[in-house]
């Protein structure tokens, strides 16, 4: 009994790992010797939409790689409304990074949008696989570059140009939040109240 639920979490985690392999080999190459010992350093999780992954004031402890499904991370400002900092779907990764790299409690809360499959590495295996293949260096150098250059751009549009240019900036980058993601977490995400997107929307729309 035991190996055959074995053998069906084999079969189930295959395509989940396949995926993230191809994204690993958008940024260098790994041979199947050295796939079948990165693997063994992530795990999996299903994820039920609107479970909290990480929660604020909780230690970061985990890197969160999207195999299907779409993530946010968020704060809750001092009027008790929830600020969305960050999406991620298919491919994309997602954390605290400040909080996961020094292992201290994060100000950020990371949720399910959608109900979703994950991989996930502890900081302590991401140290240990980074000893182990230094390749990996490479994809993480790389993951962490346009992480930044993402957060770079937003800052810029934030203060360059107005709530409704920057919504249709937004909408042109990733027009595949706006059939995904709920209207009230795109208003949250680019500093807008859910009725003032809705006219901006209407504007366009006519």
């Amino acid at each position: 009994m035991l190996k055959a639920i074995r053998y069906l979490q084999s079969k189930t985690k295959t395509p989940m790992l396949n995926i993230f392999r191809k994204h690993i080999e958008k940024f260098t190459q790994v041979s199947d010797d050295e796939f079948e010992e990165i693997k063994k350093f992530f795990d999996t999780k299903e994820v039920a939409r609107k479970e909290n992954l990480l929660e604020e004031g909780h230690v970061c402890k985990h890197h969160y790689f999207v195999v299907n499904g779409l993530l946010r991370k968020f704060f809750i400002n001092e009027k008790g409304i929830e600020q969305t900092t960050e999406f991620a779907i298919e491919t994309w990764w997602l954390t605290d990074n400040f909080a996961y790299e020094h292992k201290i409690p994060s100000e950020f809360y990371i949720q399910a949008v959608e109900k979703s499959t994950i991989l996930y590495i502890s900081k302590a295996n991401q140290e240990q696989l980074l000893k182990a293949f230094p390749i990996m260096e490479r994809y993480f150098r790389f993951i962490y570059q346009r992480a930044y250059a993402a957060a770079e751009r937003r800052i810029k549009y934030l203060f360059s140009l107005s709530k409704e240019e920057f919504y249709l900036q937004a909408i042109r980058n990733h027009p595949e939040f706006v059939q995904r993601v709920p209207q009230y977490l795109i208003a949250s995400y680019l500093g807008l109240t859910p009725e003032y997107l809705s006219e901006i929307r209407k504007r366009h729309i006519s």
